[in-house]
């Protein structure tokens, strides 16, 4: 297959199909955990966001250690997708991360979190690196990657937004309890894994119709893969943006339970503004795809950074702006959001590519470190919106409790919802414009 050929459609749906049990994962925790620490199982707030951080530290070795791992079972097998079968036991990991013993409270609690993140770190390593690796494995173009992705990120949208609508839902909306955030575990758990198994066989089917020559695999794994990658000054570049982007977007969704809570005094409010930052995405990716096409990738996504910058400016006026006035400010950010799912993902395999002709037999190198900047930027924002509520004296509770905040964690509440990832992302827009092989590719 040639690479200005098209990729079936068939195929295509399949493999954004893996997207949907992906979605959960890096939606759920990102929403919730850290709330869940912190209101339901009284954990302190700096203490919450080192259990969301720390297991994080090891991906920065882990994702490039799988990456390579996925280039040898490349080179032994033709394929990737036994690493993606290992994968499949993240959804008990996921389950058991909200599944706490009922004695447990504070640091006891947090450590059975932290135990169950890592193991769940690890899994969705295991799946989605060579997941991420299939735009590069094929032999297809430019514009072709992005309609490849375009596909996934709408399936991913809807992953996102059934869960993020969904399990506030099953936790309990307006009084979240211990059982209902055990629940809600199991039957994301559950979805979770029949979805995965669909993008299994997505894989499958493009590699099979578009497959690229397979060179012999090479190198080790460790310190010396991680360099590898980033000894490449276009993926530096384009990952060190990302690392910025996927911080500020989780910040954005650990912030938003509080932000509800806190600031709007309706926790039910929490759904609705996922909702908003989440399903303009369904009708945005098609057009981002078409404005990818007609101006390129890159200035495609700096004008959504942009416009991320200033949506989160305006959330830091908080409630005095007026409902509405915040939904619509969300419903900005998820426009962007979209941009920002779309466009850096199909911009990887456009570098894989580019890096030489054996591309292909590195891109689980690649997408490894791609996934733990990703993996990473996932535990950052979440720790630093954790350290804005420290800052505040934000005080912990257990479920069913109700403390009564101070003016100054109220202010960070507010501040750290809008000022924070608005600086966020500036430095992520500084990064993007170092990088040029956009401009040569388009």
């Amino acid at each position: 297959m040639d690479e200005a050929a098209r990729l079936p459609r068939g195929g295509m749906l399949a493999f954004a199909g893996g997207s949907l049990g992906m979605g959960t994962w890096v939606t759920v925790p990102g929403l919730l955990l850290l709330y869940f620490l912190t209101d339901v199982l009284a954990v302190a707030p700096l203490i919450a966001g080192f259990v969301l951080l720390l297991p994080k530290i090891a991906d920065v070795l882990l994702h490039p250690w799988v990456g390579h791992l996925s280039d040898t079972d490349l080179a032994r097998r033709g394929h990737r997708r036994l690493l993606m079968v290992l994968g499949c036991g993240l959804p008990l990991a996921f389950a058991l991360l909200f599944l706490v013993p009922g004695g447990l409270t504070g640091n006891p609690a947090a450590a059975w979190v932290a135990v169950a993140f890592i193991a769940g770190n690890l899994l969705f390593a295991a799946y989605q690196v060579p997941y991420l690796s299939t735009p590069a494995d094929l032999a297809i173009g430019y514009h072709e990657r992005t309609r490849l992705m375009g596909f996934r990120m709408v399936v991913l949208t809807v992953g996102i937004l059934l869960s993020g609508v969904l399990a506030p839902m099953i936790a309990g909306k307006e009084d979240p309890t211990r059982d209902g955030y055990a629940l809600m575990g199991l039957v994301l758990g559950a979805s979770m894994l029949a979805t995965m198994l669909i993008g299994i066989g997505g894989v499958r089917r493009l590699t099979a119709a578009a497959p690229s020559p397979i060179a012999p695999g090479h190198g080790k794994a460790g310190l010396r893969t991680l360099l590898s990658a980033l000894r490449d000054p276009q993926f530096r570049w384009l990952v060190g943006s990302y690392l910025a982007m996927s911080t500020t977007t989780h910040l954005v969704l650990a912030a938003v339970p509080y932000f509800a809570e806190y600031e709007l005094g309706r926790p039910g409010l929490t759904t609705v503004l996922v909702a908003a930052f989440v399903a303009p995405a369904l009708i945005a990716t098609p057009v981002w795809v078409v404005v990818a096409r007609r101006i390129g990738k890159q200035p495609g996504l700096l004008i959504a950074q942009g416009a991320f910058v200033l949506g989160s400016l305006v959330l830091a006026l908080g409630s005095a702006a007026g409902l509405p006035v915040l939904v619509g400010a969300v419903a900005v950010l998820g426009v962007a959001f979209a941009a920002m799912q779309l466009l850096p993902f199909s911009m990887v395999p456009d570098v894989i590519r580019a890096s030489g002709a054996d591309g292909t037999t590195r891109a689980g190198t690649y997408t490894g470190v791609w996934t733990a900047a990703e993996a990473t930027g996932g535990a950052l924002g979440p720790y630093v919106y954790a350290a804005c509520l420290a800052i505040g004296g934000f005080a912990a509770s257990s479920a069913g409790t109700t403390v009564v905040q101070s003016a100054s964690a109220h202010t960070m509440i507010r501040l750290g919802f809008g000022v924070v990832p608005a600086v966020l992302m500036v430095v992520a827009i500084l990064l993007q414009r170092r990088y040029t092989l956009d401009r040569t590719l388009r």
